[in-house]
């Protein structure tokens, strides 16, 4: 037998009686039963919220300890790391396994761990509470079935508590546990668990969780994490581990609408050809009709191929190859859908979104929009507003800094096939990165299309155009170059701008008649550049006054050819929401 193949069955065999010796023999004398009894567990997926060093890396350290899922060798080194500090073993080593994070008692980045039990196998995600690492949270939670947020039974429910039970609920996760830890610490004191157990109860049934569940426990010593506690006698509830154990996570995605994005086209040689992809929700059979997005064009599965042959039947979260009826033109990031079960095809739409991005949101920087494989421009329209922590309501806002959880309304350049994100998670859902430097700033779902269209046909428009710049357009007038300033200032100013993020058209006055001067600025600032205009601008600014008053073109006067301030000034002036 493979020793590999031993030592991935030993912690789970571990928990049977007898000793490990015992369970080994007993392993190999019946391999295959015992991977194919494994094969039927259900797998859930959970996480751990919370602020920073309420204990989440404890609990789940010591879930892993006490259903003896953790091999010798990792209990040891455990043990000796935590020597070198001078104190008994420290559990949360057990998945806070980068050196800053042991160095500065933190979780830092996501950390993913497996085991099972008798009734289920589990994928766990240990996420970091420090508010730096917001983005890390979001991330574990996005494939969680229940959630577990813990508070520290002696500060009870702090800001950071009340962001990620937030973010938990806006990520789909339907059930809650409340993990009321460090109870010995807090002198094992009913009222102080009732007092933190209450104020979470209160939030987090102000949100969108099917359940919610409170349990006290302390994850240093284990009482009520895997086995009850003797020092919680007035609590008589289920445990962390019984309620993983019994909490309902299978979703009826069969049942959603079919969704298949395309994520590759196969082409082995010239008799095949398929799309091929991970089907986000629903199912399909060999023979069923589907429609091709953005084309629209129909036609029947002809076969539903995986790597051991071809299927009559598959559903999500299923990985599959369709070859179709029909020659149809279609590559990665379009989507095979049934026909009448089309998602809407939006190119604006009102989304739930968290600001991960340590710089604050610009509306003069570009966008783009990763929606499943598709990546557009894109450009934040409005923000609607922003959540608040304590009420839950939504409060006037003009911009977003980090962590703020926002509505907002979102317009790409060219439209995507999305659904409410509550419908269907992976269709529901995107990101938005900076073009400039591709960096991940915020993470939204989808709530309602706005505005749904085909793809667009005919002369590309100045809408459209704008759409694409990210940002609206304007006309700055710097005036005439004062007395000697350098030939190159101009210049200058349009490589900053441009470097932070503006489409720029530097445009000497003197080298256009006026007529001209005004119709390229105007008809460039509602293509959505930024026309720096270089001379006198008198005349400029008094034609291109009538024709803003027509919504036609926005005139900002620059005084001098500061760059920086210059910059900061556009980056306010061409607001959200304020189009060419």
């Amino acid at each position: 037998m493979d020793p590999t193949l031993i030592q991935e069955v030993v912690p789970e065999a571990a928990q049977q009686a007898g000793p490990r010796d015992e369970v080994l023999a007993a392993i190999e004398r019946d391999v295959e039963g015992w991977l194919a009894r494994h094969e039927q567990k259900e797998l859930c997926r959970f996480v751990t919220v919370g602020s920073v060093d309420d204990g989440k890396s404890t609990l789940i350290g010591r879930l892993l300890y006490d259903t003896d899922n953790v091999f010798d060798d990792q209990i040891a080194a455990v043990k000796k790391a935590s020597a070198k500090k001078g104190g008994p073993i420290d559990l949360s080593l057990l998945t806070d396994g980068l050196k800053a994070e042991r160095e500065q008692g933190i979780t830092i980045d996501v950390a993913y761990r497996y085991f099972a039990t008798e009734r289920r196998k589990f994928i766990i995600a240990d996420t970091p509470g420090h508010e730096q690492y917001t983005r890390n949270m979001a991330t574990g939670a996005s494939t969680a079935e229940i959630g577990i947020i813990l508070v520290d039974a002696r500060h009870g429910v702090l800001p950071q508590t009340r962001r990620h039970a937030t973010i938990t609920s806006m990520l789909g996760i339907r059930h809650l546990i409340c993990a009321v830890n460090k109870m010995d610490l807090a002198g094992w004191d009913r009222d102080a668990y009732q007092r933190s157990a209450d104020a979470l109860a209160d939030f987090a049934r102000r949100l969108s969780f099917d359940s919610v569940h409170l349990v006290p426990v302390a994850a240093t010593i284990g009482d009520n994490v895997a086995k009850r506690g003797e020092n919680t006698p007035w609590y008589t509830g289920p445990t962390i581990l019984e309620l993983l154990e019994t909490l309902p996570v299978a979703r009826e995605r069969t049942k959603e609408p079919f969704r298949l994005p395309v994520q590759i086209v196969l082409r082995p040689d010239h008799s095949y050809r398929a799309f091929a992809g991970e089907i986000a929700s629903g199912e399909i059979h060999a023979g069923d009709d589907v429609v091709v997005l953005p084309s629209r064009r129909r036609t029947k599965v002809k076969s539903i191929d995986v790597y051991e042959g071809s299927l009559a039947r598959a559903f999500a979260p299923m990985s599959v190859a369709l070859t179709l009826a029909d020659e149809v033109d279609a590559s990665r990031g379009e989507t095979i859908c049934r026909p009448g079960e089309e998602p809407a095809v939006a190119t604006l739409f009102e989304a739930r979104v968290v600001w991960l991005a340590e710089r604050a949101f610009d509306p003069a920087r570009k966008l783009l929009l990763k929606h499943g494989s598709r990546v557009v421009p894109a450009r934040v329209d409005e923000v609607v507003g922003r959540t608040s922590l304590e009420t839950l309501e939504l409060a006037p806002a003009s911009g977003m800094s980090l962590n703020d959880i926002s509505l907002v309304r979102v317009a790409v350049t060219r439209p995507i096939f999305c659904d409410p994100y509550r419908t269907c998670r992976a269709t529901g859902a995107f990101i938005l990165l900076d073009a400039m430097d591709n960096g991940t700033v915020a993470a939204g779902m989808i709530e309602r299309a706005l505005e749904t269209k085909g793809e667009p046909a005919g002369p590309v428009t100045d809408e459209e155009r704008a759409l694409r710049m990210g940002h609206a357009g304007a006309v700055v007038l710097l005036g005439p170059r004062a007395s000697g300033a350098r030939e190159g200032d101009a210049a200058t100013v349009e490589r900053t701008l441009f470097t932070g993020g503006l489409s720029t058209l530097l445009v000497h006055a003197a080298e256009l008649s006026p007529e001209a001067l005004v119709e390229v600025a105007s008809r460039a600032a509602r293509a959505g550049l930024v026309v720096l205009v270089e001379g006198d601008g008198a005349s400029l600014a008094t034609s291109l006054a009538s024709a803003s008053a027509g919504g036609q073109a926005r005139v900002i006067h620059a005084e001098g050819h500061a760059a920086e301030e210059l910059a900061a000034t556009l980056g306010t002036a061409l607001a959200v929401g304020q189009r060419p």
